[in-house]
């Protein structure tokens, strides 16, 4: 079942075209909610803007979910994204994954990509190191926008913020890093089992991070509106 969440976006900018309608986004990752294969459920979330992939979902699942909703489809891969089901001709109803610490726009929202930081052989190695480089280049992006919110999508959450105990599920250093510098209103992330953590929502300071697992139905809504 896909939970949701309303969230009062602290910048009125990209609402200015859009008559205080919120900015609807459809956030998933790991598990797919099979729920949304029915029409039926598609068309009780009502139109949405995106949808936004954090990572270890298969390349049919996110093509499906573009093509049910007729919206675009930003993502970043997760420590299981790739292999077979990754290689070019079944990823080729997709876009490119977000790169690694870059900053786009979806609707207006300025969004940071943090996709899984791996090495080794296969990719599934934890690598710190790659977790600074990404955070680093976000920063250096926001030097150049400090007025904007940030929207952050990670595969993996910040250290203590919603990750579990186990090493290989637990945060980034450097993510926490980024959390306790930037500050960004809204942090969508995977990579947790939601068997595995007391909450799917966590608040640090002004912060909210949201655990996506499965699929979140996330509203923001103009400061003005709200």
């Amino acid at each position: 079942m896909t939970r949701r969440l309303r969230f009062a976006w602290p910048d009125a900018g990209p609402f200015r075209d859009r008559d205080g309608r919120p900015i609807r986004i459809l956030a998933a990752s790991d598990e797919p909610d099979h729920a949304l294969e029915f029409a039926p459920n598609r068309d009780a979330l009502g139109p949405i803007d995106a949808i936004v992939g954090c990572g270890d979902l298969e390349p049919h699942w996110l093509s499906f979910l573009g093509d049910a909703f007729c919206v675009p489809v930003l993502y970043v891969t997760g420590n299981h994204d790739r292999g077979l089901t990754w290689d070019a001709k079944s990823a080729a109803g997709l876009p490119r994954p977000l790169p690694a610490g870059s900053i786009t726009r979806l609707a207006g929202v300025a969004l940071a990509a943090l996709p899984w930081p791996g090495s080794g052989d296969h990719g599934n190695v934890r690598d710190g190191r790659a977790a600074w480089r990404q955070v680093l280049r976000v920063a250096r992006g926001r030097l150049l926008a400090r007025h904007e919110a940030l929207l952050v999508i990670s595969h993996v959450p910040p250290a203590g913020a919603g990750d579990a105990p186990d090493a290989y599920h637990e945060g980034f250093r450097a993510y926490r890093w980024l959390l306790n510098g930037l500050r960004p209103p809204l942090w969508l992330h995977g990579h947790v089992t939601t068997a595995s953590v007391p909450k799917l929502r966590v608040d640090v300071g002004p912060t909210t991070l949201v655990n996506v697992t499965g699929s979140v139905l996330v509203e923001l809504e103009s400061p003005t509106f709200v």
